[in-house]
């Protein structure tokens, strides 16, 4: 008998978190005819970026993609699933200890990301955004209050990691938490640069992090990351090549600092990076190449940068790039659930 009855509230509570996630991708795709109508309609471009992540002139990325930029595709399309994401945990999926956190930090990081879309279709600024010292510090803020709320309202003093157990920590967690956040933010958003690799990534990130939700029993953060992905898979659909519109700053930061505190909630920052290895990738490369222009006069070692448009610059085509990519991110996503269940036994 108890155990028919355990089974049962099993059922319900996959039956709830798998809902939840159709339930995103029914809202996303009802609201996507009404943001396209008014996108097209107001013409919300996006500008295309003449600086490279690297430094310098972007020569390369401007001639690989003239032609997109000259089709006008609107852009601020993370709206959309931002907040879909939202209505559904707010009306369905709210817990002060699990779902308060990544949503509140999604949000947050989503409206920063919204002015600075909105700056960048308007003009506003020379630099077609918001300006990197202003951005920084605003999304800092976002990741500090946050971090604040993880260590006094959720008690959370230490991290975990394989071998050494709990490190305890104090109220450095807080500074642990603004860099991973951070961190995660800002590589997402550089991985978004090709129809639908976004998206892909994050789809298969996200669907790591419910899995590691679920074994954990924190079923409401699970639903989140379910919630998310259905978001993510409507989103997806439009925006494969050729994209219909792009998520923008307000899809993208929001988004990556939702999942840098997913992965603090679920202590798994160790994980993080085995999960997000295409986005480390990205980074990296723009590391590399920034370093190397400045120590090798100029020189550098890929092409383009991020990585992505290295491989379109030695002729791949933008699709092969993607689904290649995709293929790496969810093989990332596996290994990190590996690592994961290791961790855990050690």
């Amino acid at each position: 008998m108890t155990n028919t009855l355990n089974l049962a509230i099993q059922t319900s509570t996959l039956v709830h978190i798998l809902l939840l996630g159709f339930l995103g991708f029914l809202l996303a795709m009802a609201l996507t005819p009404l943001f396209t109508t008014v996108a097209y309609k107001y013409e919300w471009w996006k500008k295309p970026r003449t600086d490279s992540w690297s430094g310098g002139k972007a020569t390369v990325y401007a001639k690989l993609h003239a032609a997109k930029h000259k089709r006008h595709v609107p852009n601020m399309a993370g709206l959309i699933f931002v907040l879909a994401i939202a209505f559904v945990t707010l009306t369905g999926n709210l817990s002060r200890g699990q779902t308060w956190l990544p949503l509140a930090g999604m949000l947050g990081a989503g409206l920063i990301g919204l002015v600075d879309d909105v700056m960048n279709i308007r003009g506003s600024s020379k630099i077609a955004g918001m300006g990197a010292k202003l951005k920084f510090g605003l999304y800092s803020a976002v990741a500090l209050t946050g971090g604040f709320w993880f260590y006094n309202k959720l008690g959370v003093h230490s991290f975990y990691f394989p071998g050494l157990h709990h490190v305890q920590v104090g109220a450095l967690i807080i500074v642990i938490f603004w860099f991973v956040v951070i961190a995660t933010a800002n590589a997402v958003n550089i991985s978004d640069g090709l129809d639908g690799l976004a998206g892909g990534l994050l789809t298969s990130s996200f669907m790591a992090y419910a899995v590691i939700a679920m074994i954990q029993g924190k079923y409401a953060l699970a639903a989140f990351c379910f919630t998310v992905i259905g978001g993510l898979l409507s989103y997806t659909w439009f925006n494969i090549y050729p994209a219909r519109f792009f998520m923008g700053d307000v899809g993208a930061f929001a988004l990556g600092t939702a999942l840098g505190i997913i992965a603090m909630q679920t202590d798994t920052i160790y994980v993080l990076p085995v999960i997000g290895a295409v986005y480390v990738m990205e980074t990296g490369s723009v590391i590399v190449n920034r370093a190397s222009k400045k120590l090798r006069n100029g020189k550098k070692v890929f092409l383009s940068s991020p990585i992505h448009h290295h491989f379109e610059a030695i002729g791949w085509p933008e699709t092969k790039v993607t689904m290649r990519f995709w293929i790496l991110g969810q093989v990332a996503s596996v290994l990190g659930l590996i690592v994961y269940l290791l961790g855990r036994s050690s």
